[in-house]
């Protein structure tokens, strides 16, 4: 399955930026989140599309990276089939970074639907592209497609783009882990 391009896309920088910025683990070791110069890059790959690079500073991803919190909630509410406490949390994404669609020029002739804040800035215009891209996804009928690795030792989040909505885990390398695990166990 798979949402529309747009969305995909802020999908998949609210992916990127919560499994970059949260402590944690990740592939069954500990995740710290990068610092400085590193992370400052680590954000400006992740917000860069086709033909624009993004330059964030270091301040602008310090900001940006306020949401993470909230954008990992949702992730970890939609896992626990919890899309009322989802939903909630998006609704109060989308309060705070006063998200706005808009129809902008895709380059080829036609629109593509898009989410902005109020001043269209960095940080604004990411933090309500990012609750906007939840929302779609919450409101659709892929509304389970968001989770975190059921991996042991992982706790990545990921939107699930199988065709039967049956993925459970973050990369092939926490199958792996598991299936290998898994394995050992059944021969002993």
């Amino acid at each position: 399955m798979k949402f529309d391009s747009h969305v995909d896309r802020l999908l998949a920088v609210a992916v990127g930026l919560v499994n970059l910025a949260s402590p944690g683990e990740e592939g069954g070791a500990v995740h710290e989140p990068p610092t400085g110069a590193a992370l400052v890059a680590a954000v400006a790959d992740l917000t860069s599309g086709p033909g624009r690079r993004a330059h964030p500073g270091e301040a602008e991803v310090r900001a940006l990276l306020q949401v993470v919190p909230q954008v990992r909630a949702v992730f970890e509410a939609t896992a626990r089939d919890d899309l009322a406490g989802a939903v909630r949390r998006v609704n109060g994404l989308l309060e705070a970074t006063g998200a706005r669609p808009r129809l902008d020029a895709d380059g080829h002739g036609g629109f593509a639907l898009h989410f902005h804040g109020p001043d269209d800035g960095f940080v604004r215009g990411w933090q309500a592209g990012l609750a906007s891209g939840l929302a779609l996804a919450l409101g659709s009928d892929l509304a389970g497609r968001l989770g975190v690795c059921g991996a042991p030792v992982c706790d990545r989040v990921y939107v699930d783009g199988s065709k039967n909505g049956t993925r459970r885990f973050c990369s092939p390398r926490c199958q792996s882990r598991v299936k290998a695990a898994a394995h050992r166990a059944r021969t002993r």
